[in-house]
């Protein structure tokens, strides 16, 4: 068995990579850059997000190795135009999270995980004081990009850090109570489009405060939702019954029947 053209442990796929992007490589990953590998990035984030929320380990596994591949596949691109390599950003993150963690690294005490977070919000705040910047909102710190109940829920935890937040769950349920009212008396479509939106807000705040992320709970819901209506599918089709041609109060009965 020949030896494999590549050294063992977490180098293995970085040097396979550097291989693919050499001059006598793959013409597709020669051509590839960072705006054209973008959707791959998206792409294989999400399915392991999948993985994650499957349980399925191998899966996870190697929708790990596909992330990985992306920031090797983005690391070869710089070092290839003489930026910056694997090993920068190795060393970078490395140094940026002992700073973030004084209370590890250093000798700073902190009581539980949100004292670190609120640490964290200051120390950055004071370090671009420091450094001359130009204050940025923390709020303008989460990409708009993301998806609206990520991003929401980024944008909330920021200002939390900051002390703009509930007391407690239940002052953030008590809200969500107040938005529904709003939105049963919305009159108009801008009025019931905006206060919709704040409702949907509202309830990433409760999410937040009971530590569920509000994604998480909607997909979830989403597949308990598609699992029961092909039960009920099933049901129907067991009977010789055409989901398509019954009265809402048959459906609705069939959906109760439906596990």
């Amino acid at each position: 068995m020949s030896e494999l053209p590549y050294p063992p442990g977490l180098p293995a796929l970085f040097e396979v990579v550097r291989r693919l992007r050499a001059e006598d490589g793959c013409p597709w990953d020669r051509e590839q850059t960072h705006e054209s590998l973008r959707p791959y990035l998206l792409e294989e984030t999400y399915e392991l997000l999948e993985a994650i929320d499957t349980g399925d380990e191998s899966k996870l596994r190697e929708e790990l190795g596909d992330v990985l591949l992306q920031i090797a596949m983005h690391a070869q691109i710089a070092a290839g135009e003489g930026r910056f390599d694997a090993a920068a950003i190795s060393e970078q993150e490395a140094a940026k999270m002992v700073a973030r963690h004084p209370h590890v690294f250093g000798d700073r005490q902190v009581r539980d995980a949100e004292d670190v977070l609120r640490n964290w919000e200051r120390d950055k705040l004071a370090a671009e004081a420091g450094q001359g910047r130009e204050r940025q909102s923390p709020v303008d710190k989460v990409p708009p990009t993301l998806p609206a109940l990520a991003w929401a829920l980024g944008i909330q935890k920021r200002a939390a850090r900051v002390g703009f937040d509930y007391g407690d769950p239940a002052s953030a349920a008590r809200d969500v109570g107040e938005e529904a009212a709003e939105l049963a008396a919305a009159s108009t479509d801008d009025e019931f489009f905006r206060e919709f939106g704040d409702l949907l807000f509202a309830l990433v705040n409760v999410a937040r405060k009971r530590k569920v992320n509000p994604e998480d709970a909607l997909r979830s819901a989403g597949r308990r939702f598609v699992d029961r209506f092909k039960a009920m599918e099933a049901l129907a089709s067991q009977r010789g019954v055409d989901l398509g041609r019954l009265e809402p109060a048959a459906l609705q009965a069939l959906w109760s029947e439906s596990p």
